[in-house]
């Protein structure tokens, strides 16, 4: 896949013949062996290189074959409303680190401009972010951006409360630790017209944890 560009989000979408399955899963199994173990004796790391290939070309980086254009392309009223929020949307991202997962929730708003997309394309655009190596601070970004370009939107606002794994797993000191990450952009930047109805939308209840 491509490098990763760590100034301007995610890294850009790879084709899916860039995934060589063959590659990947002979990689994973020298990894093993790196690490002191020996696959082809062991019968829990048996199927494991393929295994895990198999994971990340047809789950976790499968954002690569998406595109947020067309996503966003359609629209579902020609009514528009001040805010329109979608929360909860749960996702993994992979940390392009450690290649290790962080699980959460993503919290999507936006303010319409002409047009108004259906709620369902919100979960499809942090899918397409969301299920690539990218840090959950490129993957807000990434969203709210896509959103005033792509769809017209006046504003755009996207919070991620994700657990890092490379975190947790790693500090014995934050196994309970949670990380919150906030974009805005348009009318929903601080001090425009929309910030404070993006905050109160994307964290309910929490509304001191970000200004």
């Amino acid at each position: 896949m491509e490098k990763l560009n760590r100034t301007r989000g995610p890294i850009p979408a790879a084709t899916p013949a860039t995934v060589d399955r063959t590659r990947a899963a002979a990689a994973i199994s020298e990894f093993l062996r790196a690490l002191g173990f020996t696959p082809e004796r062991e019968p829990e790391l048996a199927d494991t290189a393929r295994l895990v290939a198999d994971a990340y070309a047809d789950q976790l980086l499968v954002g690569y074959r998406e595109d947020a254009a067309e996503i966003l392309s359609g629209s579902v009223s020609a009514v528009r409303s001040d805010v329109v929020a979608v929360r909860d949307i749960q996702t993994t991202i992979m940390c392009p680190h450690h290649l290790m997962p962080a699980s959460g929730v993503v919290h999507v708003a936006y303010a319409p401009g002409e047009r108004v997309i259906g709620l369902g394309a919100l979960g499809r655009l942090v899918t397409c972010f969301a299920r690539r190596l990218t840090l959950q601070e490129s993957l807000v970004r990434a969203i709210v951006d896509a959103l005033c370009e792509h769809a017209g939107a006046r504003g755009a606002a996207c919070a991620a409360e994700l657990a890092p794994t490379c975190m947790t797993a790693r500090a014995e000191h934050c196994h309970a630790a949670s990380a919150l990450s906030l974009a805005t952009a348009g009318e929903m930047q601080p001090g425009r017209a929309f910030h404070a109805a993006a905050i109160a939308a994307l964290l309910r209840g929490r509304e001191g944890a970000v200004r």
